[in-house]
């Protein structure tokens, strides 16, 4: 067997010598992992036979009543009560129900002094106590008492107690402690036992020993799908995609078992960022679920979330609703950021209501989902008061209230937070430096974003990774330091990748660079030759510059490649409809109306002073054409949409799939003066707020 195989010769002693079942756990020093997916559940032990005075006690009826923490309160004046009761309180079968209410009402602590306090020490006790401190994420909890209550009181494990301990390793990444387990349940002969060896196979595999937990798995007498799902997360957890997807398949291809919830919530921590081809594949799985659950729909939103598919999760999230599932703390930290990323307001406020009506707060996740979702929806000031009202907050707290500022241009307030952090006691992570830096780049603070990015490197000892390098050439150059930025690129201790060389490029179109533009465009087109953006990038450098053969050759080497400029899009949200707009879009069904508004919008901004600014428009047509090309950009007809549906006090808010050209941008600050409307622009680069002719970025982006 493999305890014979992986176990180090000093664990063979400890084993040895010792009962199989009171080990020494005195390495235990790692810290608990609350998160676990493939591994079985554990029956709970019976309790014995009750004596019929105890079943038909009204305190123990009542005591059986409670099995939620809300009834904590209740459960605990029962208690109290029973104290006045000894011999009903000192009667096996009722320390047993209460123990267990315990608990299920979510204090296994009290249930522990309540077995503390027990003049026999059962094995059912154990294994209620055991399984409730793993139920809870209390890992190192449930393997120190365990540790005692075998030591000390020399209680017995069975069948039922191996499964939690090593559930509690598992989630822990207590390789050392699953050997010992192990070599324990081989001497009780309970390692062919499914729920054991299923554990075992978690155990091995989600500590990296994918030999070992092969093995186990393929010399199992018989498998479940809970086996298989314990393979599939031990792969997924270590980044291991596709070794994990080929045993989906081979699942899928066998039919025996067939995948549940538990494969789509196994398979998920790998699921991040992965080709659309293995996200088809996982909805197929979801699609051909017999049953789903709660958690299979849970997973199928999160991956659909995570690999920036908001659209889709947005309509799963509908379908669930429409199929009747409650939807729980997990769908609703899930589906948030996918409303953030869609422009699905509607549905973000309709969950925020959701949360508040069923009392789902403290939650610091779901807290911190809201407070993003409303950030990237444009609601800067929901999201601060969301950060304000929690009762405690953790660095992705602090982290998402910095970027939002940051991203709204609010670079001081953004500054401000990141000192309060610190203060409050917070280490600032790489994701804090990443969104201070950030921040300091949006509103030009190039000095603060320089202290910054010493403080990380120098302080705190952290490693710079390619995104805080790509800020601080964005954050350099867009002041105008190109030289200083370029510089920097070359003195970069890892490679530039497209998004360093891009923040270089786009600073050359504004000031006009020829030189660096063009040694950076040359990195790109080697880094990143199908990419339309940079192309059109230098294209508009040449342009400025006057130089318009350059101009053609680089429309002609577009041509020749077959790559074609993304048009651009824009999306806003009315009556909980998300609704797409493109560059000269015509097949809105209220395109008439559209183009008559923009016509009347488009004569009061001439009289204002407004002309085209027809530099960013394509340089292969006419002056007269290039005006008409920009006047049908996509933000103009989604602002146009939205006046003519919606009252004189309703805010527009507007998505865009490009970032944002100077002429719209011009226009929308005289469109906000004109109309009264707040218009909250959210481009690929940041927000925009338009308020009485004012942009918030300053015209600094």
């Amino acid at each position: 067997m493999i305890a014979a195989v992986v176990q180090p010769p000093v664990l063979l002693t400890v084993i040895r010598r010792s009962n199989p079942t009171p080990l020494s756990f005195l390495f235990l020093t790692r810290a608990a992992s609350h998160r676990s997916y493939g591994l079985s559940a554990v029956p709970h032990n019976a309790g014995g036979r009750h004596d019929e005075d105890c079943h038909n006690s009204p305190l123990v009826r009542a005591v059986d009543r409670c099995r939620s923490p809300r009834s904590l309160p209740a459960l605990r004046a029962l208690h109290s009560t029973l104290h006045h009761h000894p011999l009903l309180l000192s009667h096996p079968a009722v320390q047993i129900k209460l123990i267990r209410a315990l608990a299920a009402c979510g204090d296994p602590h009290g249930a522990r002094r309540l077995f503390d306090g027990a003049p026999a020490k059962k094995t059912v006790f154990f294994n209620i106590i055991i399984r409730s401190y793993v139920d809870h994420g209390l890992h190192l909890h449930a393997l120190s008492f365990f540790v005692d209550v075998t030591l000390r009181h020399q209680v017995k494990a069975d069948n039922y107690t191996f499964p939690c301990v090593l559930k509690a390793c598992a989630a822990s990444n207590h390789l050392c402690g699953g050997i010992q387990i192990h070599g324990a349940v081989t001497k009780l002969c309970l390692d062919s036992d499914l729920f054991v060896g299923n554990t075992l196979i978690a155990v091995y595999a989600r500590c990296g020993r994918f030999s070992d937990a092969s093995q186990m798995f393929d010399e199992m007498p018989k498998r479940d799908v809970v086996s298989w799902n314990a393979m599939i997360a031990g792969y997924a957890k270590h980044g291991q995609l596709e070794r994990a997807l080929d045993l989906c398949k081979e699942m899928v291809a066998q039919q025996n078992p067939r995948p549940d919830s538990g494969t789509l919530a196994s398979i998920l921590p790998a699921m991040s960022r992965t080709e659309i081809a293995n996200v088809e594949l996982m909805r197929k799985l979801f699609d051909e679920m017999s049953k789903k659950n709660t958690v299979s729909w849970n997973a199928m939103i999160a991956i659909y979330t995570n690999n920036s598919m908001p659209r889709e999760a947005v309509d799963l999230f509908s379908k669930m609703e429409i199929a009747g599932i409650e939807p729980d703390a997990v769908t609703l930290a899930s589906i948030l950021p996918a409303c953030g990323d869609s422009s699905a307001f509607t549905l973000g406020r309709r969950i925020h209501q959701l949360i508040e009506r069923k009392r789902m707060r403290p939650n610091l996740v779901l807290e911190n989902a809201l407070m993003d979702m409303y950030a990237n929806c444009g609601c800067l000031k929901t999201a601060r008061e969301i950060f304000d009202s929690m009762n405690w907050k953790d660095v992705v707290s602090w982290n998402s209230i910095i970027s939002a500022y940051g991203m709204h241009g609010h670079g001081l307030d953004a500054i401000a937070f990141f000192d309060q952090m610190v203060k409050s006691g917070i280490k600032p992570d790489s994701i804090a430096f990443l969104s201070i830096i950030s921040a300091c780049s949006h509103a030009g603070l190039v000095n603060q974003g320089k202290h910054y990015f010493n403080l990380m490197t120098e302080h705190y000892h952290l490693s710079p990774t390619i995104e805080h390098y790509a800020c601080m050439v964005d954050l350099l150059a867009r002041s105008g330091n190109l030289n200083e930025a370029y510089d920097f690129i070359i003195e970069m201790a890892i490679k530039p990748n497209e998004r360093v060389w891009g923040a270089l490029l786009n600073a050359c179109r504004i000031y006009s660079n020829m030189e660096i533009g063009l040694n950076a465009a040359d990195h790109l087109f080697k880094l990143v030759p199908e990419q339309s953006g940079y192309y059109v990038l230098l294209s508009n450098i040449y342009a400025r510059a006057g130089r318009w053969e350059e101009v053609m050759v680089v429309r002609e080497m577009m041509i020749n490649k077959g790559i074609k400029k993304l048009p651009g899009c824009s999306k806003v949200e009315l009556w909980n409809d998300v609704h797409t707009f493109y560059i000269g879009d015509r097949i809105h069904p209220r395109s008439k109306e559209i183009y008559e508004k923009l016509d009347v919008l488009m004569v009061r901004l001439k009289e204002l002073g407004y002309g085209t600014e027809t530099e960013t428009a394509l340089h292969d047509v006419e002056e007269e054409d290039k005006e008409g090309h920009l006047l049908v950009h996509s933000e103009k007809l989604a602002v146009a949409f939205m006046l003519i549906n919606t009252s004189p006090e309703t805010p527009i808010r507007i998505t865009m799939n490009l970032r944002m050209c100077l002429d719209c941008h011009q226009a929308m600050k005289l469109i906000s003066s004109i109309t009264q409307r707040e218009i909250t622009i959210k481009d690929t680069n940041r927000f925009h707020h338009f308020v009485c002719g004012v942009c918030s970025c300053g015209d600094y982006w």
